[in-house]
């Protein structure tokens, strides 16, 4: 269903409950409504299937305590920093707390994949790839206030969290209850996160013009989560993988931001 919030073309802003109304009305464009997911919350997804999701993920979570990263370094107010610098912590870890990163880690060997496949992102599509490095270099090059902005789509993360608890262990019993420490870990985070997101966006946003740009990129963001998932349904539903039609080898690039030709060429 599309969305029938008019666009913001006047000269006359929202009120503050409406532009809330307004970004929350974007959840229906969230990646949990993508047929992929779908299926997933259905039931309906392979071990194989469902392996290719976890790891193809797991680069879009490398990426997050970078975007946070580059967010701060972005940003001149100490107050925010010190708040925002907890996310970059949730995921790195620290002495008290492993971490996302480490947590998704052991999703992953929960549904059957060892370390190194998902370290080395031997199996992260192109399509995935291109979709989160352009989330991150959007944060890179953007002002902190548009990057805090581009982290809304946390508004609709709970949701997809606690359906994946409730439907995992009933259609996919399978997977070790290991795997699941990731999702309970953000339940209990995401919430800090989403109120202090939506707070800086209702502080800044008070002229119809920073309300527009807000909302376009929020819909950016959607749309690196949904092309990801878009990129899996081809290559895991639709079997048509990069260079099907002439290999069935994973010959796509697995990063090159690791290792520059300088590097690879002063190791040799």
């Amino acid at each position: 269903m599309v969305s029938n919030t008019p666009p913001l073309e006047s000269a006359t802003p929202l009120t503050q409950q409406a532009f809330k109304d307004a970004l929350m009305a974007k959840g229906q464009f969230y990646h949990l409504h993508h047929p992929f997911q779908q299926a997933m919350a259905q039931g309906e997804l392979s071990k194989v299937q469902l392996q290719g999701w976890v790891a193809n993920r797991f680069y879009y979570q490398l990426i997050i305590p970078q975007k946070d990263a580059a967010l701060l370094a972005n940003c001149p107010s100490a107050a925010v920093r010190r708040q925002w610098v907890q996310r970059l912590l949730d995921h790195d870890g620290d002495q008290d707390d492993e971490g996302g990163i480490e947590a998704w880690i052991a999703l992953g060997q929960a549904v059957g994949l060892t370390r190194e496949e998902l370290v080395t992102q031997e199996h992260v599509l192109p399509g995935v790839r291109f979709a989160v490095d352009a989330y991150l270099n959007f944060v890179r090059q953007a002002s902190w206030e548009e990057a805090a902005i581009s982290s809304l789509t946390e508004l609709f993360a709970p949701e997809a969290h606690q359906s994946r608890l409730d439907t995992w262990p009933t259609h996919y019993p399978w997977i070790d209850e290991q795997g699941y420490r990731y999702f309970r870990k953000r339940l209990s985070e995401a919430q800090r996160d989403v109120d202090h997101g939506l707070e800086i966006a209702l502080d800044i946003c008070t002229t119809a013009q920073r309300q527009a740009r807000a909302l376009e990129i929020l819909q950016f963001k959607l749309d690196v989560l949904w092309s990801m998932l878009d990129a899996m349904t081809l290559a895991y539903q639709l079997d048509r993988p990069p260079y099907h039609t002439v290999t069935n080898e994973r010959v796509y690039h697995r990063g090159l931001g690791a290792h520059s030709l300088k590097g690879v060429l002063n190791e040799a």
